[in-house]
């Protein structure tokens, strides 16, 4: 137990010796928001990621939809391969800094727990159905702290959580790391879902438009080279994490042209009216039968309202899972007939 705690000790230290001073120290996090006794080996830091990686949330990220709904094809990128590209790059970006790569990793393996299968279009489509709306990212953090281990949350620290609920564009994260996995995340999908597309045909690396390319590379593997290198020229030694204006005007161009070309375009959405029609009979029916829910929505309804638990477990679905289970409501099983000779 003693060479344990020299660990964590061990970890403290290099922090404090090689940390940036703007970075977020693992003995200096705000805690938890229900008491536990610490891990003796690991810092809270780590012992978040950990949680994270081992939740049943995380596994299911596997079978969500990216883009395309359910792609013929074992190269297209899942939810759980854009967090695992997102948890990469986050931590070239905290190595680079000098930050906490443990914090930068936890937040980005939880920052898309909470999307919904048929990715944006399923959050769009609950947003829509819900009066209480939906967000991906509050989601994420509902997850987190309600959702998983049967209602009891995984009690994570304030600086991971914070992470979590403020990675999108128009988030402010409290920490560095924080700023770091929204960039990562900004800068994983682009570049891969732009791979995608011209896998899937829809576009070649031709229609990029010259400018975008000749300031961040005609290569995923250039344009994150890029993106990563501006930050750390813009960023180190100081508060703050972000490219500089050229790098980052060029990101906005491809962010706009794959939301004109790609995002938005009827290859990606063309399925959507029926993914539409589809999550809105199930959300019809748990409303109306809430009994049919599992018992672990069940129960949340003695503290949450209706439309919460039904989202809740909609938005917990695989792309796969909601098309059973919306047959298994909706579409008369076969009869098996008894042969009476």
């Amino acid at each position: 137990m003693e060479k344990m705690r020299s660990l964590k000790e061990k970890t403290f230290a290099i922090e404090e010796a090689f940390l940036s001073p703007y970075a977020t120290k693992s003995k200096d996090t705000r805690g938890r928001g229900r008491e536990e006794t610490p891990c003796a080996m690991r810092t809270d830091f780590q012992r978040d990621r950990d949680r994270l990686i081992y939740c049943n949330a995380f596994r299911r990220l596997k079978n969500k939809t990216q883009v395309f709904f359910s792609p013929e094809g074992d190269h297209y990128i899942t939810r759980l391969t854009h967090t695992l590209d997102v948890a990469q790059i986050a931590r070239s970006i905290a190595r680079a800094l000098s930050l906490n790569e443990d914090l930068a990793e936890a937040i980005a393996l939880g920052h898309d727990l909470g999307h919904t299968p048929f990715g944006h279009s399923g959050e769009r489509i609950l947003n829509k159905l819900s009066p209480l709306g939906f967000q991906h990212n509050v989601q994420s953090l509902r997850v987190v702290d309600v959702l998983e281990k049967d209602g009891d949350g995984l009690n994570l620290t304030f600086e991971v959580r914070d992470g979590i609920v403020n990675h999108k564009k128009s988030g402010k994260p409290a920490t560095l790391e924080g700023m770091c996995v929204s960039l990562a995340d900004r800068i994983a999908y682009i570049n891969h879902d732009l791979d995608d597309a011209v896998r899937a045909g829809i576009l070649t690396m031709a229609d990029v438009p010259k400018e975008i390319v000749k300031v961040l590379g005609a290569s995923s593997k250039e344009r994150i080279n890029t993106a990563i290198t501006s930050i750390y020229n813009n960023s180190a030694g100081k508060n703050f994490v972000g490219m500089d204006e050229e790098v980052e005007t060029a990101s906005e161009r491809l962010r706009s042209f794959m939301f004109d070309r790609v995002y938005l375009s009827g290859s990606a959405r063309g399925e959507e009216k029926k993914a539409e029609r589809m999550l809105s009979a199930m959300y019809a029916h748990f409303m109306s039968h809430p009994e049919d829910l599992p018992e672990t929505y069940v129960t949340l309804l003695e503290r949450y309202p209706r439309e919460q638990a039904v989202c809740d477990y909609l938005s917990s679905m695989t792309d796969r899972y909601a098309l059973y289970m919306f047959n298994s409501i909706f579409v008369p099983k076969g009869w098996t007939f008894i042969d009476e000779k």
